[in-house]
């Protein structure tokens, strides 16, 4: 009978490495070290792997930053009951919230087109809010582009803890305001 294998290795086997562990490790890093730590290197050293390992995974930083925002905007609380205004409001602090929470992510959908699953998700119920408040679709359309910047510049500028109470008015008294100016500035003539 032949003796059971023994390992050579002085210290116990990684776990395997995934998609979704690179993108929890990115963002550990990012909390942990701020953006401008957030290295291939760094990551995967917090892996105990080479950087190469990580490129089967996402294809360099930026796709890195990108998988990291869908997956914290996979977070974001999409409220269910009561009047439109009233979700699209709560919809929209959920997502500065959650996008809050990790310095320097914001930055990465500020000015960009969002085309992440969970981007996307966000984006189209937006639109479904803004439908049913009664606007057409091309000034919903336009809203979304506005409402989607207020989230980013939001999120950027707030850091856990460090929201005070009269930063969270603020940024409720802006989005009312930029609601209004959009329900009174249709896009199309009527």
């Amino acid at each position: 009978m032949t003796a059971a294998p023994v390992s050579r290795r002085a210290r116990p086997a990684k776990a395997p490495l995934s998609r979704d562990l690179v993108i929890e490790t990115g963002l550990r890093v990012l909390d942990t070290h701020g953006a401008a730590a957030l290295t291939m290197r760094r990551v995967a050293q917090e892996l105990d792997t080479g950087a190469a390992s990580l490129y089967v995974y996402v294809a360099n930083r930026d796709d890195l930053m990108k998988a990291m925002l869908d997956h914290v905007l996979s977070q974001v609380v999409v409220p269910v009951d009561g009047a439109w205004r009233a979700r699209l409001t709560a919809l929209v602090e959920s997502a500065i919230e959650v996008l809050g929470r990790h310095e320097g992510l914001a930055l990465v959908a500020f000015g960009r087109t969002p085309t992440t699953e969970h981007a996307r998700v966000l984006v189209d119920r937006v639109r479904e809010l803004l439908l049913e408040g009664g606007l057409d679709p091309d000034t919903a359309g336009w809203a979304i582009d506005l409402i989607y910047l207020h989230i980013t510049a939001e999120a950027a500028g707030t850091r856990e803890g460090r929201h005070s109470d009269a930063d969270i008015e603020r940024s409720r008294w802006t989005l009312r305001a930029l609601l209004d100016g959009i329900l009174d500035t249709p896009a199309v003539a009527r």
